[in-house]
């Protein structure tokens, strides 16, 4: 396995997962928003099927901590809109150059940024579940970052019920976006052999996170997120760039 990965690459990609799962426990979301445009940096490789797998485990993790808070009303909806945005994200996955996918996972983290920062007040029905569910399919195909749309969505429910109810979105919008990707050619055994040796970063992300909640401020955390995302992505951006130049 060690041979699919240079020692140097799994220690950051390590270090990095173990940051996105321990601010996905602690906020509800995001492990590939801080993950996604560093560990394509660090190694294309890594996005989106590894990091889809990291959020499936963190978040399996989150619900089962949360269980007693989960109301499931509408998800469905979401849920049925992942398919066609996941083939689109798919598709765009397979015909675009690198450093154009560089630039929209950039882009990607960015619109997250702004859409986390913006006060929305969205009716929640099965149209906007629905809409929403497309935009993280295009948006979790290509970069793995599938909540912001809902999370502006779900921003009315209390902390519990919040992380509970993405939680449960990301399991089953991971599994369809993992189908996706198999249909596609785009999910290889290597994939599943890197995703088995990042796993350790997310329990620990996961365990110190849950030593953390209750003793950190939420708002301050998702600040603190949002920036260093915005970094990330400025970073990747420019990087993408040189490479098309």
């Amino acid at each position: 396995m060690l041979s699919m990965i240079d020692p140097t690459t799994l220690a950051l990609a390590s270090l990095i997962i173990f940051c996105g799962a321990l601010t996905q426990s602690l906020i509800g979301f995001g492990l590939a928003i801080v993950a996604s445009p560093l560990l394509y940096i660090v190694d294309p490789e890594l996005v989106p099927a590894p990091v889809i797998i990291m959020g499936f485990s963190i978040s399996l993790l989150t619900l089962f901590r949360e269980r007693g808070a989960l109301e499931f009303n509408g998800l469905q909806y979401a849920l049925l809109g992942r398919i066609p945005g996941g083939f689109i994200g798919a598709g765009l996955l397979i015909y675009a150059p690198q450093p154009v996918l560089g630039l929209a996972i950039s882009g990607i983290v960015a619109a997250a940024v702004i859409l986390s920062l913006l006060k929305f007040n969205i009716a929640v029905n099965r149209k906007s579940l629905f809409g929403a569910g497309v935009i993280s399919g295009v948006f979790g195909n290509i970069a793995a970052i599938g909540g912001p749309p809902l999370a502006i969505l779900l921003a009315g429910k209390d902390a519990r019920q919040f992380r509970a109810a993405l939680s449960a979105f990301f399991i089953f919008s991971s599994m369809i976006a993992l189908v996706i990707l198999a249909i596609t050619g785009l999910l290889s055994i290597k994939h599943l052999w890197l995703s088995l040796l990042l796993l350790p970063s997310v329990i620990l992300g996961y365990v110190v996170a849950g030593r953390l909640i209750g003793h950190v401020d939420k708002d301050k955390t998702r600040k603190a997120t949002l920036i260093l995302c915005s970094i990330c992505a400025s970073l990747l951006a420019v990087k993408s760039l040189m490479e098309l130049g």
